[in-house]
């Protein structure tokens, strides 16, 4: 609960919405799926948020064991989730880079410094009344279906 408050007062005195285009999204684990994140779904997310000038961790959802909950695309999070967070599949895993006009502007708040981009590694768990894959075929599980493939074809050759 504490964790939802602090990102809720943070979203609260974000500013400004201009540099979307500054916004970097890393897929670090791609989930194939049928019903993607969009505006308006209560998601789960776990994460982790660090300062991007000194890599110090401020929060993670996974020191608590528990993901946050909130609703995409309502202002209960910063610009930077609200967008960055957008067609997601359960499973998936995206590092966001945040610049500070769409986190928490030139204020800063708490362990935030004004003019802060943050980065955060976050973990779509879950989106309320949507199913999860059954079975996840990520860009993680592409590679090691690839390298097994090698050592197949290894095999093959050596016999």
């Amino acid at each position: 609960m504490k964790s939802i408050t602090f990102l809720s007062v943070l979203a609260a005195s974000a500013v400004g919405l201009g540099a979307a285009d500054d916004l970097k999204i890393d897929v670090t684990h791609s989930v194939q799926c049928d019903r993607k994140t969009q505006k308006g779904d209560k998601v789960a997310m776990h994460y982790k948020g660090t300062l991007g000038d000194s890599g110090k961790k401020f929060d993670a959802s996974y020191d608590r064991g528990q993901p946050l909950q909130f609703t995409l695309g309502a202002g209960q999070v910063i610009a930077g989730w609200d967008k960055g967070l957008l067609d997601m599949c359960i499973g998936e895993k995206r590092t966001l880079t945040i610049p500070s006009e769409l986190a928490y502007g030139d204020r800063g708040i708490g362990p935030i410094p004004p003019g802060a981009t943050l980065i955060f590694e976050t973990e779509l768990v879950g989106i309320d009344g949507v199913a999860p894959p059954e079975k996840e075929t990520g860009n993680d599980e592409a590679k090691e279906n690839k390298e097994a493939d090698k050592a197949g074809e290894k095999g093959h050759e050596e016999l």
